[in-house]
Parts: C-alpha cells; structure tokens; sequence
C-alpha cells in the first residue's frame, strides 16, 4: 500500500507490538554486522530503526554507540527499556527524527543500517540522500527487495507495482548503487523463514484477531495486508530482501 494511501492510525492498530516491522533475524542482522571490514571513525546511525530489534543486535555484536531514529515515538520507548532490560542502554541512544532532514554533520558517519526502511524514500533517492553523511570510505548497509529471477510473474509485478513499491532486479540495484558512489562489498539474501516466521506469521495471526469488528479504516489495511502475504506465498520464490553492504567510494574516484 503506498505511503499516501495509508490511515497511519489503521497501520500502527495492526502492527501494535509486533516483534519486528519488515522481514528479517536476529541471526542474519548478527551475519551481517559480523562481516563488516573495520570501520573508520564517526557515528552509527540506525534509520528507521522501529521497535528496534536490530538496534540490540547491532549494539551488541559491534560493541559500539549507536544512534537510532525513527518518527514513531512508541517505537523508540520499546526500544529504550528494551536495551535496559539486556544492559545496552548505554550504547544506545534513541532519536526521534525524520531521516529525511537528518541532524547529522555532513561526512560525520562511519556506517548508516537501514534494515528494511530504504524502501521509503526509494533505493536510489536513499543513497543520495545519505552518502554526504558518510565519511570517506564510511559504510551503508540497507535491506531492501529485488526481483531474484529475470522473468518474474505478472501478478507479483503488478502487486508490488500497485504498491508502489516498484520492484527492481538485484543486478539492477547493484549498477545503482555504483552509479551513486558506492563500491558493493556484498549482498546477503534473507531466507525465507526471516519472512515467515519472523514477520508475516505474527502479523497474519494479528490480522485475523483484529478481523471483527474492524472499521472501513482497519479493514483496509487488514485486507493490503492479508494481500501481500498471499503474493508471498505464491510468488515468494522470485524476490527477496537482499542485504546491501555499500562503501562510499571517494569523491575523486566517482
């Protein structure tokens, strides 16, 4: 469902305390991190960092500050006592900001993770938006989803076309990211069960609690929702999230 579409009120009903906001683990968030060259001096921002799962795994496996930002105030206050209760709340500090007019000074930031919140102003856009943070040889890591065959079904295309999300190939992305300034250092796929089990299986089971007595506004929602899990089970196969991890390349490079 595109952005101008939503009744936020409606959205925020559905995904009241879920464990996580898109697809994705624990376990691929920790691989991911893990994997990461050594990073170069500066600031950790998490953007769009929701209820903040992966604010706590990142903390925890780079051992570093991290600053994490989203414009969902209840977010940010499960996050909070969430890294009080595992003894992380000294690495962690909570913002709530858009990050489309971030705070941060320009080349002021070693690694921006966007674990599935590209998505919002747009792979391409996002890069742009975020690359003057950087600093020189500073990384991105954002999650985001690509079509994984050269031939994918017409209903999943117009679904996500519908959507709005306006689904590309990974090659694709990753000619993208080059042309933006960014050298790819790798791509990671997320397995299905980061889908399923994760995040669609708490979510349908939501859905269908929340089924009666829904209002128009609700059931809306309920219904775009209960429509991309479907596209998922039948055409999950042929797009994914992909793990991007991006190095700034230097400007005289580009």
């Amino acid at each position: 469902m595109a952005d101008d579409t939503i009744d936020w009120d409606a959205f925020f009903t559905l995904h009241h305390d879920m464990p996580r906001e898109g697809p994705g683990s624990d376990a691929m968030t920790e691989e991911v991190a893990r994997a990461l060259p050594p990073l170069p001096g500066g600031a950790i921002l998490d953007l769009g960092c929701g209820p903040g799962r992966q604010t706590l795994v990142l903390a925890r496996t780079l051992k570093h500050s991290i600053i994490a930002i989203d414009t969902h105030r209840p977010y940010l206050e499960r996050l909070a006592m969430a890294a009080d209760d595992v003894g992380l709340s000294s690495l962690i500090e909570t913002r709530q900001q858009s990050f489309f007019n971030l705070a941060d000074e320009p080349e002021g930031v070693a690694l921006i993770w966007a674990e599935g919140s590209i998505y919002i102003p747009g792979f391409v856009d996002g890069l742009r938006l975020w690359r003057s943070l950087l600093v020189p040889g500073g990384l991105l890591v954002a999650s985001d989803i690509a079509w994984l065959t050269d031939d994918p079904p017409e209903a999943a295309r117009a679904f996500w076309d519908a959507d709005g999300t306006g689904i590309e190939s990974l090659q694709d992305k990753i000619r993208q990211a080059g042309e933006e300034g960014f050298e790819v250092l790798s791509t990671h796929r997320l397995p299905r069960d980061a889908w399923w089990t994760e995040y669609y299986e708490p979510l349908a089971e939501r859905s269908a609690r929340l089924r009666d007595g829904a209002g128009p506004a609700l059931t809306q929602v309920l219904d775009a929702n209960d429509r991309e899990i479907d596209v998922w089970r039948r055409f999950g196969e042929t797009y994914g999230y992909i793990f991007f991890v991006l190095r700034k390349v230097d400007d005289d490079a580009t």
